[in-house]
């Protein structure tokens, strides 16, 4: 038996089982069978009168081992260690320190007395893969805080602090000395008394509970109706109100081990190691240190230079805000303290906090105020001869060391480090506007920069609060790369004889929240107007809806109509009449295409796109794909990217799609990339891949 993983000690008449399975004591099928073990030799034991369960390292227990899923359960299952714990005959008590996360909870509820240590973390966050609690969580936590209380913590899957579960009842105490001692001192109180069990307990689950969580969970289900878990939740948690515990255990296992079988579930599980895989960069070991960053400049008052300005500000880091002029300048600290402001009006941000992230930003005119600021990051228009000016004078006036990072969107990075001394202190720094809001952060690692710069900007972002990926130097990087692909492909479908609303609703039925182009009148069709224009490229549709002067929601009027300012817009028979001439003008006989269809002729060439991409070294692992996809286009998480949906729909089907596509519009750009027609020659996934250096 696994001792070394669960081990038994005496301090008087307590028991404490200590569990140690580094790095984070995940319930993996050898802790639960050692847990279980030593469990039963203190229970045995007639010196022992109560047990306290405590773990070593930093974590109490940070959940299941997810790796297990979709593998033949192991036993002891941990719903059967669980029922042995609440049911032993001598009081239990958990002593949390660090994060009790999942299962690591579920042990927790099913003891008969918590302890938590200050920093510790509780939660359940199993609807964020997918699934539901499967451990008795739904079952145990309505009935020790209320269903009110419980179910919002597992709809959001997010933890609560150690003082927030003691407020909820979760925690009987907040340790302020040793975690442990205090939890043997309440093993030994409890000891004089039986075991209160969980399972037992009902008294929070009064009829005005019963009404408030059946309110919440209506809400959630208009937010998240089409999302299994959330609904095989609200099943879950009513049960508590409605049958015996032992049988709220059954309909809560049975709907769980449904989850882990379906398509969505493993999407969303996929997802979770591909994010945890791009926090990997490959060539970058431990040993390589970030760099400190103390305080921060920001080239650019701007919409997305001001967003970036309140990321460092919401995580502490004084910024200076730069402009070239008082008045610009002015309208930009002006633009945030109204964002700032709405934040108070909607009650998610005290005028507390809001005067203190204000205060954290320090608005200057000129280059100069720059000179001190450990990272200095340009968000100045896109246009290559202005950034390679700004960097010039960056390289004069910013201190030795000091990190020098572009936010272009499309731009050569090497281009832009050139004109600097220090390239291998350049890098690419790539925010989604709204930079306060969207979580992608795209590094651009180019060739020559400095290892730990890479690593400075990779930590920085994670302080930041956003998922950074690093790729490589190229036009558009990954993101953008993929999305023209996308553009072009829906240009392509008008003339061919969709319309903008059917192209549109293939997505968002597909799970996006904008179609293509609602999305573009939303951000305005001048822009993209304007990048085909200064490279010389065209798009017959998209440019002469600009030259009409239909720039979008802006105008009342793009790809559809937004009369008296709407913000959702109406078909436009006019827009329609002037795609079925271009479509004439083309030679080109117009047909209908089913929603399957359009979505094929638009991910399809996303994929292909991605194929090139990971060809070219610009991404080091598909799953770095989705992650940018997921966290920077809206792509739904439940469908897990869009490398990962083409291997769910076999990437031979994506390579016949694409070929006849290719010959039907003569588009050499729709020939199967040779990555993705090897891999499906050898009927393999993109998922089999090995990381490589971006």
């Amino acid at each position: 038996m696994p001792m070394e993983i669960a081990r038994l000690a005496l301090r008087g008449p307590i028991a404490i089982v200590t569990i140690d399975n580094p790095p984070v004591n995940a319930l993996g099928a050898g802790l639960r069978a050692g847990l279980a073990d030593v469990l039963a030799k203190a229970a045995s034991d007639p010196a022992v009168e109560a047990i306290v369960i405590a773990a070593a390292g930093k974590a109490f227990i940070a959940g299941a081992d997810i790796s297990e899923f979709g593998k033949p359960p192991a036993k002891p299952l941990l719903p059967d260690v669980l029922d042995a714990i609440e049911n032993c005959a001598k009081p239990v008590v958990a002593a949390i320190q660090g994060v009790a996360l999942g299962g690591g909870l579920e042990v927790a509820l099913a003891c008969h007395g918590r302890v938590a240590a200050p920093a510790a973390k509780l939660g359940l966050p199993e609807i964020k893969l997918g699934i539901i609690p499967g451990a008795g969580g739904t079952q145990r936590l309505p009935r020790l805080i209320g269903a009110a209380k419980a179910f919002p913590m597992m709809l959001s899957g997010e933890p609560v602090s150690a003082d927030e579960a003691s407020r909820l009842g979760l925690v009987d105490i907040v340790a302020l000395g040793d975690v442990v001692e205090a939890a043997v001192a309440l093993a030994q109180d409890m000891a004089k008394d039986d075991p209160r069990r969980t399972g037992d307990l009902g008294e929070a689950l009064t009829p005005a509970d019963r009404e408030a969580f059946e309110a919440v969970a209506a809400e959630a289900t208009k937010k998240s109706g089409d999302m299994p878990n959330a609904m095989a939740l609200i099943e879950a948690v009513r049960a508590v109100f409605t049958m015996p515990f032992a049988e709220g255990l059954a309909v809560e296992r049975a709907l769980f081990m449904t989850l882990v079988a379906d398509d969505r579930s493993k999407a969303l599980r996929y997802v979770f190691f591909a994010e945890r895989d791009a926090a990997r960069v490959p060539g970058i070991g431990a040993d390589v240190k970030p760099r400190p960053i103390a305080t921060a400049a920001v080239i650019g008052a701007g919409t997305m230079g001001g967003g970036i300005a309140m990321c460092f500000a919401n995580a502490g880091i004084p910024v200076t805000l730069i402009e070239t002029q008082q008045a610009q300048i002015d309208n930009g600290m002006n633009r945030v303290a109204a964002i700032y402001e709405m934040s108070v009006t909607r009650g998610s941000l005290t005028p507390t906090l809001r005067d203190q992230r204000l205060a954290l930003i320090t608005p200057a005119v000129g280059l100069s105020a720059a000179a001190q600021a450990d990272i200095v990051i340009e968000a100045a228009f896109e246009e290559m001869g202005i950034k390679q000016q700004i960097f010039g004078e960056l390289d004069r006036i910013a201190k030795p060391g000091a990190i020098l990072a572009s936010n272009t969107s499309y731009l050569d990075v090497p281009t832009i480090a050139a004109a600097t001394k220090r390239p291998a202190d350049v890098l690419g720094m790539h925010f989604f506007s709204p930079a306060n809001v969207m979580k992608l952060l795209e590094i651009v690692r180019p060739a020559g920069v400095a290892d730990d710069v890479v690593a400075t900007a990779v930590a920085l972002g994670r302080k930041l609060n956003k998922v950074p990926v690093v790729v490589g130097n190229g036009f558009g990087f990954v993101g953008n790369r993929m999305l023209e692909a996308r553009t072009r492909a829906a240009e392509r479908l008008l003339i061919a004889g969709a319309l903008p609303h059917e192209v549109d609703a293939a997505l968002t039925g597909f799970g996006f929240k904008m179609g293509p182009f609602a999305m573009s009148d939303l951000a305005g069709n001048d822009i993209g107007w304007r990048t085909r224009k200064s490279r010389g490229t065209k798009a017959a549709v998209a440019d002469a809806i600009c030259e009409c002067g239909w720039f979008g929601q802006k105008t009342g009027r793009g790809y559809y109509l937004y009369p008296e300012g709407a913000r959702t817009g109406h078909r436009d028979p006019e827009v329609e009449g002037l795609i079925a001439r271009i479509s004439q003008e083309k030679g080109v006989t117009r047909r209908s295409f089913t929603p399957d269809e359009i979505l094929a002729r638009l991910l399809d060439p996303m994929v292909n796109e991605g194929a090139r991409i990971l060809e070219e070294g610009i991404a080091a692992r598909p799953g770095d794909i989705d992650i940018i996809w997921l966290n920077g286009y809206n792509w739904p998480a439940w469908r897990g990217g869009p490398m990962h949906w083409a291997d769910t729909v076999g990437l031979d089907t994506i390579v016949k799609r694409l070929e006849a596509q290719a010959a039907e519009s003569g588009d050499k750009s729709l020939e199967p990339a040779p990555l993705l027609r090897r891999l499906a020659a050898e009927g393999k996934s993109f998922s089999e891949m090995k990381a490589q250096a971006a």
